[in-house]
């Protein structure tokens, strides 16, 4: 057996040319395009070009970007009093606040201070807690992206034994959430679970974010089994790589995401078919 690759980039494209295609009609209706402030601080290479790749998708879409690049010695009361402007903002339908911050920042006061209406990325509690409750409004980009690239397998998610390595609030929660709402039986890992290999070798689905090269191993996995690889890790030789050992785990799953081009595409596009959704909210 050999896996079929699954094409994030193709699949978020065909997202974004639906999205495009939305808002276009809501403009020619009257309605204004939804527009993201996107909130950049420092110089982080990494972070500017996930911005860009987030300004670029906008560019396709149709939705207006405001920028805010700030210096890495801002103070946290004022990056906290520009997300009160933005909230205050009606022209302002999302915001976004790229990670890392800086160490002398709290992420979490931030993400909490922004108004849930407009937390495109589904990081505060808030929205967390109504995908906990099975109604999710705006839902956290990327495990999002991994259930609407699952969707387009057109395989019946019920009753599958999944497995997500990686408890982030950001990723693996929130992914085990999805997973939950898809009706999946979830098992969730992390740094003290006990027999990692044994859960993720009976797992029909597994959904790995831990951003350690290679740590899973192709050997471990079930045959015909659905490999999401959200992590990545760029080498000492720059090769970029994710959580698992490609190679040989696709000659036994059934799907599998490459890295890159996998879930990174899906997260983008999710985040703009969030930005159009809180436009819409009343």
């Amino acid at each position: 057996m050999t896996a079929k690759i699954i094409d994030g980039k193709s699949i978020a494209s065909e997202l974004l040319d639906n999205i495009k295609e939305e808002i276009i009609t809501r403009t020619n209706e009257g309605h204004s395009s939804p527009t993201l402030a996107v909130i950049l601080i420092g110089e982080n290479p990494a972070s500017k070009i996930y911005v860009g790749r987030k300004i670029m998708a906008c560019e396709k879409t149709g939705i207006r970007s405001i920028s805010h690049n700030l210096k890495d010695d801002i103070s946290e009361e004022e990056l906290l009093s520009i997300i009160k402007e933005c909230n205050q903002d009606k022209d302002i339908d999302g915001i976004l606040v790229q990670s890392p911050l800086p160490e002398h920042i709290s992420e979490e006061k931030i993400i909490e201070a922004i108004d849930p209406k407009k937390d495109v990325d589904g990081f505060t509690p808030h929205n967390i807690g109504l995908l906990a409750i099975k109604t999710p409004i705006l839902r956290s980009c990327t495990p999002y992206g991994v259930i609407k690239m699952l969707n387009t397998l057109n395989i019946n998610l019920e009753g599958l034994d999944a497995v997500v390595i990686g408890q982030s609030n950001h990723v693996g929660r929130p992914m085990f959430l999805e997973l939950l709402l898809a009706k999946c039986t979830v098992t969730i890992c992390h740094s003290k679970t006990k027999n990692v290999q044994e859960k993720i070798s009976q797992a029909d689905i597994v959904v790995s974010a831990v951003g350690v090269p290679n740590f899973v191993k192709g050997e471990w996995i079930k045959d015909g089994a659905i490999i999401i690889d959200i992590g990545i890790t760029r080498l000492d030789n720059n090769k970029i790589v994710g959580d698992v050992e490609f190679d040989i785990a696709k000659e036994k799953a059934a799907f599998i995401t490459p890295v890159p081009g996998g879930v990174g595409p899906m997260t983008v596009a999710t985040l703009m078919e969030n930005t159009l959704i809180a436009q819409k909210l009343p």
